[in-house]
């Protein structure tokens, strides 16, 4: 479904992402893991089309999309929910919602409001809330939501555990596990949380200071202890 080929994205003078080469197989979970400053959110901003790779290919479903615009991403079938759980605060739950139905993804079939609630049932309960009421939880609940209702064939989703309790990240990731299982979503995932991303992944990435230094299944990275000790935190 994706595949990156020597990707290298700057700011400036600084480099952040140096030859990356990465493959995510369609219908599964890929997990993209590192410490801060590894290039995660770089990874998907320049995936995504927010920040300009330098150098190298992005393609997607077989079609190059290196230079592609993020709205065409959108169209094209990919889902962005970046880190912040961005809401618009003046806005209800169900307003927000409404927002990730304009110029949806044709791509695949189409995700209803309801269907939406029925992952998610707290966001119908407080479907006439102004999103700046909602917890921490909720917010990462609607964006992901939100981000659904484009009707994406990939979700990229960067650090959804970031500041949660983790009965709540549990919840969420269970839920994007059976996406993937009932619908055939790809997802990539960033994650700093390496532990609770292997448990839903199939397949798990290391960054390190911008560079892959592992790529493997996540039951391999998992067993990997001096890995895990090195790049991983556990």
């Amino acid at each position: 479904m994706l595949e990156l080929v020597g990707v290298t994205s700057r700011y400036g003078p600084v480099t952040a992402l140096h030859d990356v080469d990465l493959v995510a197989e369609a219908g599964r979970i890929t997990a993209v893991l590192g410490a801060n400053g590894a290039g995660k959110t770089t990874l998907l901003r320049t995936i995504s089309g927010l920040h300009r790779a330098d150098k190298g290919t992005i393609r997607f479903d077989g079609r190059d999309i290196t230079r592609l615009s993020t709205d065409a991403m959108t169209r094209a079938g990919m889902s962005h929910v970046p880190e912040g759980r961005g809401v618009i605060t003046e806005l209800t739950v169900r307003e927000n919602l409404r927002l990730g139905q304009l110029g949806r993804s044709r791509s695949g079939t189409a995700m209803s409001i309801d269907d939406v609630v029925d992952l998610f049932p707290v966001l119908g309960d407080r479907s006439a809330a102004l999103a700046h009421t909602l917890s921490g939880g909720e917010r990462q609940m609607l964006v992901i939501g939100r981000a659904l209702l484009a009707t994406p064939r990939m979700l990229l989703l960067d650090e959804p555990s970031l500041g949660l309790a983790p009965r709540i990240v549990t919840q969420i990731f269970g839920i994007v596990r059976q996406l993937v299982e009932s619908q055939g979503l790809t997802v990539l995932l960033v994650e700093q949380n390496a532990r609770s991303a292997l448990s839903i992944a199939d397949v798990g990435v290391v960054l390190n200071l911008g560079r892959v230094v592992a790529q493997d299944s996540a039951a391999v990275l998992s067993a990997d202890e001096g890995l895990r000790h090195a790049y991983l935190g556990y």
